[in-house]
């Protein structure tokens, strides 16, 4: 009999499969590159360190190079400059087969005339491993995801997330160094696609390894990695946390990919410095900048300059302030209200919170808003820069991530 009870050793097994996964699983990328035909280069550069249990999340618009990274690490495709080593290993030459690595793919790539017992236990099979082993795992893994009762099933009769999770398993079995995922929810609704997006967290806590995982969602990116890949036209233009990606942008691109409702950006705006203060000038009304700031631009010894001022939708205030917009367009979602805004030739979104909101933001109304100055981003309006946050040194290597004050 095939079927496992769920009961009190579900817990037992996770912890379990936990151990046993926990090689040591370090991925280094250095100078990785992907040439096609001799002259189109979809990668350039790619240098990243993995460490053992990271998660790892490549991200960035259609076309960007986060798939072709995350194929070459697999072995599908070939490595055209660089090195790739797996747990200390070089791996250019080596197979797929032999990487000691699982991928789990778009589109699932499940045997429609396998059983789901089936599909999970292939690999196994095709290493001869015994059948008493086989029977384990299967079912070790079928619990830990939760898809005991689906193993006599067929694809065709599951749910897009339950086939999901049935690819997941398969990778699982076979006790990977490294997990990687490309795109797995882009098929799922966006219901589902938030449940499984959940399940991944869950099972990254359960099985702890090392993890790379593709997505062109920034917010899959933000909730699941440890550390995001931010690239663009095959470049890496920041790695950072979460947190750091958010709030220490490096550059326009990456001010405006990452955070939904996306930045504003306020063009023809200046840097000033005046008696050794700077102030930000938008739209003719000077913000004094905070003491950090202050400093960051001291130790970076910045001149006065145009610049491209960026400010969130949720870092707005409204009912105060010098600046003022043209209420086009209001949502209201219950605990805050969205406003869609023109601020002379700018188009402004806001993201309110409705407690204790005492302005009218009924649509035609014209308003009057500010932001706090330490939540300014300062972008060199040449370059596109963060003065602040962007890191020579670190671009330089093609690794950029967010300068680092000691004061």
């Amino acid at each position: 009999m095939r079927f496992a009870t769920k009961s009190a050793t579900r817990g037992c097994l996770c912890r379990g499969w936990a151990v046993r996964a926990g090689i040591m699983s370090k991925v280094l990328l250095k100078g990785l590159k992907k040439i096609y035909d001799n002259k189109v280069t979809a990668v350039h550069d790619v240098n990243l360190e993995i460490e053992d249990k990271e998660f790892i999340v490549l991200v960035g618009p259609s076309g960007c190079g986060k798939s072709t990274t995350l194929r070459m690490v697999a072995g599908l495709e070939e490595i055209s400059e660089g090195e790739l080593y797996i747990d200390g290993k070089l791996c250019n030459d080596i197979a797929p087969k032999d990487r000691d690595i699982a991928m789990v793919f778009q589109n699932y790539a499940l045997y429609p005339h396998m059983t789901v017992y089936q599909n999970m236990a292939f690999a196994l099979k095709l290493k001869k491993r015994p059948k008493a082993e086989i029977e384990k795992k299967v079912q070790e893994v079928a619990q830990i995801l939760d898809i005991t009762q689906y193993l006599d099933r067929k694809p065709k009769a599951l749910s897009g997330g339950q086939r999901q999770r049935v690819a997941i398993g398969r990778a699982m079995v076979r006790d990977p160094k490294v997990f990687l995922m490309d795109e797995p929810l882009s098929n799922l609704d966006a219901k589902l696609r938030n449940q499984m997006r959940a399940e991944i967290i869950k099972l990254r806590q359960r099985i702890n390894t090392t993890f790379m995982y593709v997505t062109h969602d920034q917010t899959e990116a933000m909730t699941l990695g440890d550390r995001i890949v931010i690239m663009k036209d095959g470049y890496v233009n920041q790695i950072g946390s979460p947190v750091e990606v958010f709030n220490k942008p490096v550059n326009l691109f990456v001010a405006g990919f990452i955070g939904m409702p996306v930045m504003n950006f306020f063009d023809n705006c200046r840097l000033l410095l005046e008696n050794g203060v700077y102030y930000a000038e938008i739209r003719g009304v000077r913000f004094q900048l905070d003491e950090f700031q202050q400093k960051a631009l001291q130790q970076n010894g910045q001149k006065p300059c145009e610049i491209i001022a960026g400010i969130r939708p949720q870092h707005i205030s409204v009912g105060k302030g010098e600046l003022s917009a043209l209420i086009e367009v209001s949502e209201m979602l219950g605990t805050e209200v969205n406003l869609h805004t023109r601020s002379n030739n700018d188009e402004v979104v806001m993201v309110i919170p409705t407690v204790d909101l005492q302005t009218d933001v009924s649509m035609g109304k014209t308003i009057n808003f500010t932001t706090q100055p330490r939540l300014i981003q300062l972008f060199d309006k040449t370059s596109g820069n963060n003065l602040i946050w962007f890191d020579d040194k670190s671009a330089a290597a093609d690794a950029p991530v967010c300068k680092q004050y000691n004061f």
